[in-house]
């Protein structure tokens, strides 16, 4: 019973749903079966080498769903093994975020006990990104899902001939970043970065107004999208602002009557702190406009303007095809909050 139970390392799927996730595929795939008992709590924590908690609270959700019942001095036996699982996802991410985990926990809330989710993360590096691939297809199981996000620090040219040849299309679910040369036959919920800032923009003009000047920062070494760069470009034409792009906040001089879009959270951090050494108040002589919304930025610095695509409709929108096996194939919903930084 134990060669049952499949908990990774490298996989962000918390360890307690790991458990419960190999005790699901189990049951619909004829493996374990109706009053079959499962290992004890203490059989689990010393094979794998994790905490009693972790176990305990795996068995609590069984319970708690009715697919396992405990028998005091006994142990934990099956009491549902008519199960309709609907899917087993793979899941990759280029990182874990805050705004990542968002979509995650609304894609694992939504699909609850429907499905399982194998969750890994390839930090922006398209070498990984292939490998965890690749290594999925290595596994004793098959597939019904791929979902995959797609940004790279370098590389990553030859993505689509890669996932063409890789990855049934049938099965491919993409978010976050639209693969274009993939037919719209293939479900994806992305951001239309270049439309997205612009309209952004366009909303906060009226704001932007009192500044002569906007640069955007844009690491030269970037995951973020160049579309972001064409759609803030064409902004500052059509409505005549000088601007710039930034590719090293640390050693750029604050100027005033200037806007500043940050993209990364540590370049938000060091652009504060480089303000904070001059003269100039923040919403009057120099202003931000930040990606993502995090609960810190409504508090910091008396709230910092925010304009940020709807992660939590990203991860809702992936579990909803999953679940209905239908594709879709839209651009997710983006949104600004206005605040006293600009």
């Amino acid at each position: 019973m134990l060669r049952l139970i499949d908990i990774k390392e490298e996989s962000k799927v918390p360890k307690y749903k790991q458990i419960v996730d190999s005790i699901l595929a189990a049951i619909e795939n004829g493996k374990i079966k109706l009053d079959d008992r499962l290992p004890s709590v203490n059989e689990l924590l010393i094979e794998f080498d994790i905490s009693r908690d972790t176990v305990v609270r795996a068995y609590d959700h069984l319970k708690k769903n009715k697919i396992i019942v405990s028998v005091p001095g006994k142990g934990y036996y099956i009491k549902q093994d008519q199960l309709a699982l609907k899917a087993k996802v793979f899941l990759l991410f280029n990182k874990l975020s805050p705004h990542k985990k968002i979509i995650y926990d609304a894609f694992a809330k939504s699909l609850g006990d429907n499905a399982t989710i194998d969750f890994f993360i390839y930090e922006n590096n398209y070498r990984h990104f292939k490998e965890l691939i690749m290594d999925s297809k290595k596994r004793s199981y098959t597939y019904t899902h791929y979902v995959v996000i797609s940004h790279f620090e370098e590389g990553g040219d030859d993505v689509l001939n890669f996932i063409k040849e890789e990855i049934p299309l049938e099965k491919l679910i993409v978010l976050d970043k639209r693969l274009d040369g993939l037919s719209k036959q293939v479900s994806c919920i992305y951001q239309d970065f270049e439309k997205d800032i612009y309209s952004a923009l366009v909303e906060l003009n009226s704001k932007l107004r009192k500044y002569s000047k906007i640069k955007l920062l844009l690491r030269q070494k970037t995951y973020h999208p160049l579309e972001i760069k064409k759609g803030f470009i064409k902004f500052c034409g059509q409505y005549a602002y000088d601007f710039g792009i930034i590719e090293e906040i640390e050693s750029s001089k604050i100027e005033p009557e200037t806007v500043y879009i940050n993209l990364k959270e540590n370049d938000l951090v060091t652009l504060i702190k480089k303000i904070k050494q001059t003269e100039y108040e923040l919403g009057k002589d120099v202003g931000i406009i930040s990606y993502n919304e995090t609960p810190l930025k409504e508090v910091l610095l008396d709230g910092i303007t925010v304009i940020s695509t709807d992660f939590e409709n990203l991860g809702k929108k992936a579990a909803e095809i999953v679940l209905n096996n239908q594709p879709i194939y839209s651009d997710n919903p983006f949104y600004v909050i206005q605040r006293n930084s600009l």
